[in-house]
């Protein structure tokens, strides 16, 4: 009947209080959506939106909302109509916006909460910071190897409404975990049999204090939507989902994208990151690469005779020394994924490094021709063409390109393994850092090879 309207359109609804017009459009609408209706709307038509909202919806939608978003509604509702929602949101996505939120702020919301609900908070919130048992649910269902599929299935139906999940039951003996069991095997099988008929105890679950990348790890070897979580005395205590570790990964992917880029890692979106905190994040490694830029000064004031005599070999650095930090760059992408995906260890180091050799010296080689022959072509067509000199040149850019490119694989491709080595970020070390040592390279090699070849006859 009603079609899906825009911000402004409910916000005329809400004007001329048409609340009942607002229900019925909202009928339909999954909470996902109302989440993005919800950011687009003011402060005020937010709050009204959700009291129009039945307890669980809401909490649905408050759960789908940004972090400003979130904390803005927050602020805006009134106490009862926040505990409301809090009581009613799942617990793993309560207490991640619990961890983004100040102290005094918690302390507050969590007095807020229902007895139950408060206890699962704080035993949430107490578990270490990064670890498993902050993203885990204790929202699951679990069933007993003596029951029979029929009493599975009734109790599905009794109490499998606020679990995160039914696509796997998990069967407990006296709170132990010993296996876990997909509903369609329980769909499919009949009705009296036991439970324990279709159980092949073998069950994989993480421990609760194992960190986040661990779950992320697990989940993509295992290709599963949810992994039970236990003590170290194999006790259930929870579920963590693919949707908790996906977010996991996405921040994770974020943070490393930004390290490499030669910055701190955002706490943030982009967008609502104060400007000085943006400055400060960018500015600390900008610093350490602006001195480390004097390296490459240094380089060249060895030089400086030999820029004066033969100015025209200079004009060719600029090539030289870029096609180092790319080749170097692109071998340290390379290996930093290749690492975060846990494709290769700190132990393959050697057949990394026989690898970029290979490759080094073939791109370098590739890159050596090209220049040669810009370098010759480009006199015959300027009519400056020398047969004593411009080969010489073409020679000493084409092995000045073979070593650069050669020496900015190795780097690019070892320094993210010996930052991992020395327990540092290899994203942190890698573009950045790989670029500036190819320009001081670049310097050496160029200026080394063409003083050898050039002496005599530039010079």
């Amino acid at each position: 009947m009603y079609g899906k309207l825009i911000a402004p359109e409910i916000e005329e609804l809400i004007v001329a209080r048409d609340f009942a017009t607002i229900r019925a459009v909202f009928a339909d609408w999954d909470a996902i959506d109302l989440a993005g209706l919800v950011a687009d709307l003011r402060a005020e038509s937010r709050v009204v939106v959700f009291r129009l909202l039945s307890k669980d919806v809401a909490a649905d939608v408050f759960a789908y909302c940004e972090l400003d978003t979130q904390q803005e509604l927050l602020h805006d509702m009134a106490k009862e109509d926040v505990a409301t929602i809090l009581n009613e949101m799942p617990a793993d996505d309560r207490t991640q916006l619990f961890e983004e939120l100040p102290g005094n702020v918690v302390s507050e919301l969590i007095n807020s909460l229902s007895a139950e609900e408060r206890t699962i908070a704080l035993t949430l919130l107490n578990y270490p910071e990064d670890s498993v048992g902050r993203l885990m649910s204790p929202d699951y269902v679990i069933v007993k190897k003596h029951w029979t599929i029929q009493q599975a299935l009734d109790h599905i139906r009794t109490y499998g409404r606020d679990s995160e999940t039914l696509n796997v039951l998990y069967v407990t003996e006296h709170g132990t975990l010993i296996d876990d069991i997909h509903i369609r095997e329980v769909l499919l099988a009949p009705p009296n049999a036991l439970i324990s008929s279709i159980m092949d105890y073998k069950v994989e679950s993480l421990m609760v204090t194992d960190d986040q990348d661990t779950a992320v790890q697990e989940f993509k070897r295992l290709d599963r939507f949810a992994l039970p979580v236990v003590d170290k005395e194999s006790k259930l205590l929870g579920i963590v989902t693919l949707d908790d570790v996906l977010d996991v990964a996405e921040e994770q992917a974020t943070e490393e994208m930004q390290r490499f880029g030669g910055m701190e890692a955002l706490d943030e979106p982009y967008i609502t990151v104060p400007l000085w905190e943006l400055v400060r994040k960018r500015a600390t490694w900008l610093v350490v690469l602006f001195l480390g830029g004097f390296l490459t000064a240094t380089a060249l004031s060895f030089f400086e005779s030999t820029i004066e005599k033969a100015v025209y070999i200079a004009l060719f650095l600029p090539l030289i020394i870029s096609s180092g930090g790319n080749s170097g760059s692109q071998a340290a992408t390379l290996i930093v994924r290749a690492l975060a995906l846990g494709e290769i260890t700190l132990s393959d180091w050697w057949r990394i490094m026989k690898r970029e050799l290979a490759a080094g010296a073939l791109l370098g080689s590739l890159l050596g021709l090209l220049g040669f022959g810009r370098i010759t072509v480009g006199a015959l067509l300027e009519g400056t063409y020398d047969a004593h000199v411009t080969p010489l040149v073409g020679l000493v850019v084409c092995l000045s390109l073979i070593g650069i490119v050669l020496s900015g694989t190795i780097a690019g491709s070892m320094l993210p393994l010996l930052m991992k080595r020395l327990g540092f970020d290899p994203a942190a070390s890698s573009a950045p850092f790989v670029a500036t040592f190819s320009d001081v390279m670049g310097i050496l090699i160029y200026f080394t090879i063409a003083t050898m070849f050039l002496r005599g006859v530039l010079f």
